[in-house]
């Protein structure tokens, strides 16, 4: 997977304050997996008394923009380029400024935006999206512990286990990359005794 494919989501929000030529900026770096939850975010984070609140999101193939009254062009694309450079997905990057006397032009207010947006994104606490595919695999007691003891090879998890007096049933979460190399073993170890389905 080349570099420019890889794919970072925010761990936890982040907050970054910069002055630039007498004007506050204050970008607000949030995780978000939906419209609705970023309406909601946007609603806590707007500062009604501010001069602007730019702001820009992804959330897949999803995004928005919005200058809030500065000129076309200058805030919200800025922002949302600074998503895109930097390979994140699911994150809403707010920035309130509070005007400071001094105009800074299109030029000025584009890499003012994209600057405290980069390094509010920079800074924010953040890992590699892996993307993930579940499966549900009914098996007897004696082959269960033998993949339990292999699993993690594929960076398989567990997420559920239901026991009863015939077989195991078990809900696994894997890697993309690694699910259908999976299949292949859990098959293998059981000599083909395993039912395994998509979920």
């Amino acid at each position: 997977m080349a570099d420019q494919d890889l794919i970072y989501i925010l761990t936890a929000p982040f907050q970054l304050q910069q002055e630039i030529r007498k004007s506050i900026f204050l970008a607000h770096a949030v995780p978000v997996y939906d419209k609705l939850q970023a309406e909601a975010v946007l609603e806590e984070f707007k500062v009604s008394e501010a001069t602007h609140n730019c702001w820009a999101y992804r959330i897949g193939l999803n995004y928005r923009i919005n200058d809030d009254g500065e000129p076309s062009g200058t805030a919200g694309r800025p922002i949302l380029q600074v998503i895109e450079r930097q390979n994140f997905d699911c994150v809403l990057i707010l920035v309130v400024r509070w005007f400071g006397g001094v105009k800074l032009g299109a030029g000025g207010l584009i890499r003012a935006y994209s600057g405290v947006a980069s390094e509010c994104l920079r800074q924010a606490p953040s890992k590699l999206y892996i993307p993930r595919k579940e499966m549900i695999i009914i098996c007897s007691f004696s082959d269960y512990n033998l993949i339990k003891a292999r699993i993690g090879n594929y960076r398989a998890e567990i997420t559920k286990e239901n026991f009863n007096s015939m077989d195991v049933e078990c809900h696994l979460s894997i890697p993309e990359e690694f699910y259908e190399v999976l299949k292949l073993r859990l098959l293998d170890l059981t000599r083909g005794q395993i039912i395994i389905e998509d979920l």
